[in-house]
């Protein structure tokens, strides 16, 4: 069995950071809304998909 050393050798995953990082502002964002559900242009708005769309254009 290999047990990674324990120490400054940590292996930064970026997409799985950046995944993290979002489900952390949906969850602020769910945690502040008035309503039960955050709405689907709520969670658009936190993921901030029509800045995704105009980029790719």
């Amino acid at each position: 069995m290999h047990v990674a050393p324990v120490g400054g050798t940590a292996v930064q995953d970026h997409v799985a950071l950046a995944e993290i990082e979002l489900c952390g502002e949906l969850i602020i964002a769910a945690s502040a809304a008035d309503e039960d559900r955050l709405s689907l242009e709520s969670i658009d708005e936190v993921l901030r998909v029509a800045e995704e769309r105009s980029a790719a254009d």
